[in-house]
């Protein structure tokens, strides 16, 4: 059997801004309670060949029950299937609920392995936090998903260009219409095989619209956690940018028009900046950005190879119009646990199309990031040391 390892470990840079007091010290669910019903029929599993993003599922799937009567119930591994739901469930109604995207990939050695799920598991403890839903031991639920992905790992792909997408979703499931904190819960998981996320392929250029009219989020709300309610609102936009031309979208700030998401992912911008010095530039985690595990994977690969300067700060489009007019931006991208990294070639603002040379210059960087980062992924290559921004240090183990 396959082993199933766990890579590229480091702690989230973000620190949750509150705790739910009443909720933190309640007990977790175990790993060790775990029971497995066995599916009788196993689906056949896809062409790696022909995978689509998110429309396959495996065959088992993960859930754990919780009441603030009965505490957590012991998790399941069961056959995968529908959810049965009270219409008035909390999730349904208030957008009680968050998720999770984490990748496992097969190493050329046949070995399983998860990228970073501790920032994962990080950021959904996080989220739960912020929607009083009832916390959880990070470590107990990671053990359980290795346990759901071992015994489904014949639905991860045979194929170094595809890998198993795994989903954590936690919903409030009470059955009232009560604005309050939800006294029923569902954590569960479901995983399933992907190709590339956008029908572009890899490598494949996009284009964006940045329109200041529309924003994705805003200082003091809960644009730094994966809800969602912070993407259901954007399919809209997505599809002006399409009626424009445009692929993506590049959201911007306030009246500044500060620079911080494109699409779903972090956006990087790699220029000579104004004192002459390459410099990798990247939004700060500043309450509106998602702290991104490819992001943060990122920053931490860019400053162990010390070659330019590596920053997180504020750009706004006067700043970054300025220096595509100076000729001074190489390459810009984005970055994500589904697309890795997407090169940006065009840019539609206040209608009028910018060209942005990242194609033309290689993409060296992207290319290289990209290399680099599935290399780690299916350990063809070392792991990452620890950098100077306190992450970065990687472990693996074997379950079995």
């Amino acid at each position: 059997m396959a082993g199933l390892r766990t890579i590229f470990h480091t702690r989230l840079l973000q620190a949750s801004p509150f705790s739910i007091r009443a909720l933190r010290f309640a007990s977790s669910f175990k790993a060790a309670d775990l029971t497995i019903e066995r599916s009788k029929t196993c689906k056949p599993k896809p062409d790696p060949s022909k995978l689509v993003f998110g429309k396959q599922f495996s065959d088992h799937m993960l859930t754990i029950n919780w009441s603030e009567k009965n505490g957590w119930a012991a998790p399941e591994i069961k056959p995968f299937q529908n959810l049965s739901l009270h219409p008035a469930s909390s999730a349904l109604h208030y957008s009680i609920e968050l998720f999770e995207g984490m990748k496992a990939f097969r190493g050329a050695d046949n070995h399983i392995r998860l990228f970073r799920p501790t920032l994962n598991m990080e950021r959904l403890h996080r989220g739960t936090e912020r929607c009083c839903l009832p916390v959880f031991d990070k470590g107990e639920l990671l053990n359980c998903i290795k346990k759901l992905v071992e015994i489904d790992q014949e639905w991860v792909p045979y194929s170094q260009d595809t890998s198993l997408y795994i989903r954590p979703t936690f919903i409030g499931t009470e059955p009232s219409l009560g604005v309050s904190r939800t006294g029923q819960a569902l954590l569960y998981v479901i995983i399933g095989p992907v190709g590339p996320y956008f029908a572009t392929g890899f490598f494949n250029p996009v284009s964006l619209l940045a329109d200041p009219s529309f924003v994705r989020a805003c200082k003091g709300g809960v644009g730094s956690y994966k809800m969602g309610g912070n993407y259901g609102p954007t399919i809209m936009i997505q599809n002006e940018a399409v009626k424009q031309g445009c692929q993506q979208v590049l959201w911007l700030y306030g009246e500044e028009e500060e620079i911080t998401e494109v699409g779903t992912m972090n956006l990087f911008i790699y220029w000579t900046n104004e004192n002459g010095e390459k410099e990798l530039v990247t939004p700060p985690l500043d309450g509106i950005i998602l702290p991104g595990v490819t992001r943060q994977s990122l920053l931490d690969l860019a400053r162990s190879w010390g070659e330019f300067k590596v920053t997180e700060r504020t750009v706004n489009m006067k700043e970054l119009l300025g220096a595509l007019d100076a000729g001074r931006v190489l390459e810009v991208f984005g970055a994500g646990t589904a697309c890795v990294v997407c090169p940006v070639g065009s840019l539609l603002y206040k209608e009028k199309t910018y060209q942005i040379p990242t194609m033309e210059n290689g993409p060296d960087l992207t290319k290289r990031f990209h290399k680099e980062l599935t290399d780690i992924q299916t350990e063809r290559r070392g792991r990452l040391k620890k950098t100077r921004s306190g992450g970065g240090s990687a472990g693996s183990h074997d379950v079995n």
